[in-house]
């Protein structure tokens, strides 16, 4: 009797529905689409990656799946993997590019007056928010990262993108 008058009730209702509409989707955002994952965090210098699995190495370490930071080291060589501003793991470097034509676009003379009436205009809003106690606005920094299994080699695959420079690490795991 009870889930006849619930049916009763809930189908009376003119603003609820007691099955979800068709199709069911997720707010049209395919995941690490969003903002925080191609342009981190305001806090952080480096992108943000997904581990969505546990990673175990052959010495009996595990990376549990969680938000982590990548950072690429000063000489280039390694990939951080960082925590909560912690390194977990390094990875090696096994391929490294850097994008040459932007360089180029930097030392165009109409480029670089663009930047520099860019610059100032940001200075000039800047002074405005720090009376107003907001923060400064900075411009934002193209960052990427991503993780993906090669079951061919039976190896992790992470690529990193900041900017102009791209890297590939790998490990096995």
């Amino acid at each position: 009797m009870f889930e006849g008058m619930y049916v009763e009730k809930v189908l009376t209702q003119k603003y609820i529905r007691p099955y979800p509409q068709q199709p069911q989707e997720t707010a049209g955002y395919n995941i690490g689409s969003q903002a925080i994952y191609r342009y981190s965090l305001k806090d952080s210098d480096y992108p943000t990656i997904i581990i969505p699995d546990f990673i175990y190495n052959n010495a009996g370490g595990v990376i549990s799946p969680g938000h982590y930071e990548l950072a690429l080291s000063d000489s280039m060589d390694f990939l951080i993997l960082l925590q909560s501003k912690n390194p977990i793991a390094i990875i090696p470097v096994i391929k490294i590019e850097e994008d040459a034509t932007e360089k180029e676009r930097l030392n165009n003379k109409k480029v670089k007056k663009e930047l520099k009436k860019e610059k100032k205009l940001r200075a000039d809003t800047n002074k405005k928010r720090a009376k107003v106690g907001m923060p400064a606005d900075e411009p934002d920094i193209y960052m990427e990262a991503t993780l993906e299994y090669v079951p061919k080699g039976e190896y992790y695959l992470i690529k990193y993108q900041k900017g102009t420079i791209k890297a590939w690490g790998a490990f096995k795991g």
